[in-house]
């Protein structure tokens, strides 16, 4: 990369970044491209050679946001071996991150409703892709014997929902509990819904640090 490059990175992060604050504070609708220009410390026009528009920034910190969690996800499931516990690391992980950014989770799952249809056309793909990594995992459960078989399609997405509607409520009390209180009963429910035992072997439902 070279000199001019890295500055161009570094403008961009840094328009995201504001790009965010401004959106949290002020909601997709109200922001203005003005208002992210200067809290960027960048002109109007330099905002524009990143970004065509608004709804281009808010795309690109979904796919941040998106990108964030699988990664995580990802990683919390290859360090485990056994199918139950591999499940157990994706929901901690998954969240664990909603709950240390709860304002980007607010941002996406609740204020952008009804933002447009490329925002809508990028929630459905991430949605899929949320929800095949769930199918594959417990396809990969079924293969070992860990779980009786079934449709892991409808399994992932019903995984998913149910993990989705949990972190709206969250996100929509005015005086939430820690997200990490709705693990046990979420953890409980969503192996029972693949005939898998509600507990683990050692019957640990407590939530580790991360």
């Amino acid at each position: 990369m070279t000199r001019e490059q890295a500055r161009s990175e570094v403008r961009r992060e840094r328009i995201l970044e504001a790009a965010l604050a401004i959106f949290a504070r002020r909601g997709y609708r109200d922001a203005a491209m003005d208002e992210i220009a200067a809290a960027s410390g960048t002109s109007k026009g330099g905002v524009y050679f990143h970004f065509p528009n608004k709804q281009a920034i808010f795309l690109s910190l979904l796919d941040r946001m998106a990108a964030l969690l699988m990664t995580r996800a990802e990683a919390a499931i290859a360090a485990e071996t056994d199918s139950l516990a591999k499940m157990d690391a994706a929901l901690r992980v998954v969240l664990d991150t909603f709950s240390g950014h709860r304002s980007l989770a607010r941002l996406f799952l609740v204020d952008a409703l009804g933002a447009g249809r490329e925002f809508n056309t990028k929630m459905l793909e991430i949605h899929r892709e949320f929800a095949g990594l769930i199918a594959r995992h417990l396809d990969e459960g079924i293969r070992r014997g860990d779980i009786a078989p079934v449709d892991t399609r409808v399994a992932g997405l019903v995984w998913f929902g149910a993990i989705n509607e949990v972190v709206t409520d969250w996100l929509l009390d005015p005086d939430p509990p820690p997200l990490e209180s709705y693990y046990p009963t979420l953890r409980a429910l969503l192996r029972r819904s693949v005939g898998m035992p509600s507990e683990g072997p050692e019957g640990d439902v407590s939530w580790p640090s991360m």
